[in-house]
């Protein structure tokens, strides 16, 4: 008995046949495309990219490091910090402790020198050292005229008759008192302009100084002021400024992001294209008639000693166990 083998072949329609190996063609260039070449992105463009920082952003964190008494910052490619110079080590409100210091001494120097300035002795540091001198030349001159009064009354007396008598020598005598208290009072005169003009520096500087002491107390008040405003001020600005580099990082981040989705587009297009092709060409498969091809080998003949054992056993009833009724 022989056994038969039966060949089937299904074949699409050619024109299906012939777009399946276009696509699986255009789909394996597509796929082995390299970043970088010829009408491909980049692997860095593809990639996620990190806006780097603002630079109003990097003045805020250089004022933050300026009011803390750091030096100044350096930046990496990325706009992060990398390194901090060496500061002064003071922060930003100590210049204006140090202001109010200063202040409260000079302060009580100008007090102190106020105080010297009210006792009895204090005219003598404002009396001129000339004045000696002016009163020396004014009583020389006034002793030169009181001189020259003497000859005219002795004229007098001689025009009188009384030239050398006892009335020349009393109306000598009267002159020359008279011409000494007016010479004491003169030089009395000039003292007590001298010590009144002095007096009344003293006053003055006195007035100055204590002036003084109270400007320097207010100054070093305002300073503390400012040493306590200092920090807020500065701060208000830096985050003002951290504000604006934050929204302004946000926009440029932004702008990366949709140029990173651009390029994904640019180079998952084609293959998008590919994928819509093949689905297409899927669908249509399942409508498109096939080819069935059927190839069936001959089957062998019996031989005559086949054929007589065959007939043999039929006879005896015997055929059956064989399969053959």
């Amino acid at each position: 008995m022989s056994t038969q083998n039966v060949t089937q072949t299904t074949r699409r329609a050619p024109f299906l046949e012939a777009a399946q190996e276009n696509y699986i063609d255009l789909l394996t260039k597509q796929v082995g495309r390299a970043p970088g070449s010829a009408g491909v992105p980049t692997l860095a463009e593809l990639g996620p990219q990190v806006a780097g920082v603002d630079p109003l952003t990097q003045a805020a964190q250089q004022r933050v490091a300026t009011q803390a008494g750091l030096g100044q910052l350096t930046f990496g490619p990325e706009g992060q910090i990398a390194s901090v110079g060496t500061g002064t080590g003071v922060a930003g409100f100590e210049p204006f402790l140090d202001a109010a210091q200063q202040f409260q001494t000079d302060a009580a120097t100008a007090a102190t020198a106020a105080g010297g300035l009210t006792g009895p002795t204090a005219f003598q540091a404002f009396m001129s050292p000339y004045q000696q001198q002016v009163i020396d030349t004014t009583l020389a001159e006034f002793d030169r005229q009181a001189a020259a009064g003497i000859p005219q009354l002795q004229a007098q007396a001689i025009g009188a008759g009384a030239f050398g008598g006892g009335r020349e020598g009393v109306q000598l005598a009267e002159y020359q008192s008279q011409s000494d208290k007016n010479r004491a009072a003169l030089q009395a005169q000039l003292l007590q302009q001298g010590f009144g003009q002095a007096s009344d520096l003293a006053a003055r500087a006195f007035q100055q100084q204590q002036a003084l002491a109270q400007q320097q107390l207010g100054l070093g008040e305002f300073s503390r002021g400012l040493a306590s405003l200092q920090p807020a001020l500065e701060s208000t600005v830096a985050q003002g400024l951290g504000t604006t580099g934050t929204g302004a990082l946000a926009f440029n981040q932004a702008l990366l992001d949709a140029a990173q989705q651009r390029a994904q587009l640019a180079y998952q297009e084609p293959i998008s294209r590919l994928n819509v092709f093949g689905s297409g060409l899927a669908s249509q498969a399942g409508g498109v008639p096939t080819t069935t091809q059927t190839t069936s080998p001959a089957t062998p003949q019996a031989s005559p000693l086949s054929q007589a054992l065959q007939v043999g056993l039929s006879a005896y009833g015997l055929g059956s166990l064989f399969g053959r009724g």
